[in-house]
């Protein structure tokens, strides 16, 4: 496999595509599945904006929460580039749900099964509403320790597994070595980190590097198995 860097200058969203994106808006595009407008966004609140697929361009209001850093925007749209946009059929975990902002993404890209995981009771009843408004029946929201979720996952039994851990947190390296056991032969492991992680470290849980961008304090890899040569 190989890896490659992307800079944030080189992501979708720079300042010509801001400029297209304020001449587009101005026509008339063909009717959207987006889901009503949420009335509880309003100036000044928190929100996600989901990027693609059948809630393309729906807006959730999310609480304000110390520590919650939902993915920005801009990496959101290229890991889903990095995975082809199809997800149909897949099974995935979004261990460290927060907002749900990565595992809402896969399910309006047509996953078969997506499970929100998370410990906060307030972020769990928020997860609840969203996926009552979005009528999304493929997602299912757990409250519990996302560690233990992925550690008790069947061998082989995900097709995309979504890391997103507090920063702060001392559980990298046990979320990478469940999940390198739980994710499918021709899976993905997404892993968004304060640092970046290197072959040499994941080789041991027989992963590898696929794809890897920095934004801001974020670093953003795709991780596949590793194929013997």
């Amino acid at each position: 496999m190989s890896r490659s860097t992307l800079r944030t200058s080189d992501l979708p969203g720079g300042k010509n595509a801001g400029a297209t994106a304020a001449s587009a808006a101005k026509a008339k595009g063909p009717k959207s599945n987006a889901a009503p407008a949420d009335p509880a966004v309003h100036k000044g609140s928190g929100e996600i904006r989901i990027i693609g697929g059948q809630w393309k361009r729906t807006r959730l209001a999310v609480a304000r929460h110390p520590g919650l850093r939902p993915t920005p925007d801009r990496v959101r749209e290229t890991l889903f580039n990095w995975l082809g946009q199809d997800l149909t059929g897949w099974c995935c975990l979004d261990a460290f749900a927060g907002t749900g902002a990565l595992g809402l993404e896969a399910a309006s890209r047509g996953a078969a099964a997506v499970q929100l995981v998370e410990n906060d009771a307030a972020l769990v009843a928020q997860l609840n509403t969203q996926q009552q408004r979005l009528k999304a029946t493929t997602v299912r929201v757990t409250r519990g320790d996302g560690l233990l979720v992925l550690q008790q996952a069947g061998p082989g039994s995900l097709d995309l597994i979504l890391l997103d851990p507090p920063f702060g947190s001392d559980i990298f390296g046990k979320a990478l070595q469940a999940a390198a056991r739980a994710v499918a032969a021709d899976g993905h492991i997404y892993l968004e980190a304060p640092r970046a992680w290197a072959d040499e470290e994941l080789a041991d849980w027989g992963l590898v590097v696929h794809r890897h961008l920095k934004a801001g304090a974020v670093h953003a890899h795709l991780l596949r198995r590793l194929v013997a040569a």
